[in-house]
């Protein structure tokens, strides 16, 4: 099969690296790639949120299957383009996808469902939602209604943190998705990260991992599109996926058929888990980022296979086989991240790293230039790796980024440390 991937960051690069390994894949594009997919399929530039450039790039290149990374491709309706020009593709609708493009649409249908959630009420003027917030007192959290690149959360401890958050988001922090806020109450537990395969009506789930969100360690500073993450998550039990499934995710689906948008592709539900107990805290449509990285990881070959099978409508023959270990994804950031950062910096000592199904580094933020790696964003290396237990992977995975030479990088040191 000749297969184009959607996006250039480091959850590509994870599913170029998987798809690459099954004989199934015989040619492998990427738009637009990065330094690190470079090395294992061609790069091409295209518009991703253009469904007719994306089409016309796929009649062109006999493209038989189209893997969607990133939700803005998604959320622009890429997905119902190919379809319509009867190119296979793995990802949701338009419709589907204001599951992640609108935090007031999932409210309303979890609502609908009966999903387990947080309390919330939304608002387009900000005097309003500042008087709810002043009402309901802090802690809580205040969240940009549309797309805002994983940022438009302010978990708000105190009252001034919420209103400056209101503030932020009203005044244009993050364009169109500030012209709603919704405004939740704040749940106390533990979140972790479930991943499950929608074809329309079968669920499948695929696995489990905790994304460490702050950029300090300790989760101490501003939000980030995620600093590491490991897969499985302890904290989401066989019984408390199964909880979550039962009463969150399939009443969803259920939900979104009966209004006329069924979901394929992958769905990924943040959960907050407290006393045995999962509450919905977001839907995202794709694949987590770095979740994806560790979950790669642990799938390798098979991933094609479960996104072809997803994409065809046979979910209910397919089978997950986990092997009984753990992955671990560090996060290399530019300094500055998530603020200002400088790019251009040159990283060395990548190419002395094993390259292998326990240890990969995967390019998120990176460009090639006369043969050397440069930084080209906030994120830009996820140092992953695989091990019998989670100490080994978190070993593994740290004499990785201590092998790595590039003094203007930074990373956590305590990723893990929950389930450590």
């Amino acid at each position: 099969m000749n297969i184009l991937i959607l996006g250039g960051g480091g959850r590509e690069h994870a599913l170029a690296w998987a798809i690459k390994q099954n004989p199934k894949c015989d040619k492998l594009i990427a738009a637009p790639g990065n330094a690190g997919i470079a090395a294992i399929a061609e790069c091409a530039t295209i518009d991703a949120e253009d469904g007719a450039a994306v089409v016309t790039f796929c009649e062109d290149n006999a493209i038989d299957f189209v893997v969607i990374g990133p939700e803005a491709p998604l959320a622009a309706g890429v997905a119902d383009a190919l379809r319509a020009a009867g190119i296979l593709c793995f990802g949701p609708s338009a419709a589907a996808a204001r599951l992640e493009a609108s935090k007031a649409f999932t409210k309303e249908i979890c609502d609908a469902a009966n999903a387990p959630t947080a309390g919330y009420a939304r608002f387009d003027d900000l005097e309003a939602a500042k008087a709810h917030v002043r009402e309901q007192g802090a802690p809580i959290v205040v969240k940009a209604d549309g797309l805002a690149a994983g940022k438009g959360v302010i978990v708000a401890m105190t009252l001034d943190e919420a209103l400056a958050g209101l503030d932020e988001i009203f005044g244009g922090a993050f364009g169109d998705a500030g012209a709603e806020v919704v405004i939740e109450e704040f749940m106390e537990g533990e979140e972790a990260s479930f991943f499950v395969l929608v074809d329309g009506e079968t669920c499948l789930p695929i696995g489990t991992a905790q994304d460490h969100k702050r950029v300090g360690e300790g989760d101490t500073g501003p939000n980030t599109g995620g600093m590491g993450a490991y897969s499985p998550a302890p904290v989401l039990t066989d019984a408390i996926a199964q909880q979550a499934l039962d009463e969150i995710v399939r009443p969803t689906m259920a939900e979104m058929v009966k209004r006329g948008a069924p979901y394929q592709g992958v769905l990924y539900a943040g959960l907050m888990i407290k006393d045995g107990h999962a509450r919905l805290v977001e839907y995202n449509v794709r694949f987590g980022d770095p979740e994806c990285q560790v979950l790669m990881m642990r799938l390798g070959a098979q991933a094609l296979d479960l996104m072809l099978a997803c994409a065809e409508g046979r979910l209910s023959e397919a089978r997950v086989n986990w092997a009984a270990d753990h992955a671990m994804t560090v996060v290399m950031a530019a300094e500055g991240y998530p603020g200002a950062y400088r790019k251009g910096t040159g990283i060395r000592g990548l190419d002395a790293l094993p390259e292998d199904s326990f240890n990969m580094v995967f390019h998120a933020g990176t460009k090639e230039d006369h043969g050397q790696i440069l930084a080209n964003g906030g994120r830009v290396l996820n140092v992953t790796a695989r091990g019998a237990t989670l100490a080994e992977a978190h070993q593994r995975a740290y004499a990785m980024v201590d092998a790595i030479d590039w003094p203007e990088g930074f990373c956590r040191r305590d990723i893990g440390w929950r389930a450590l």
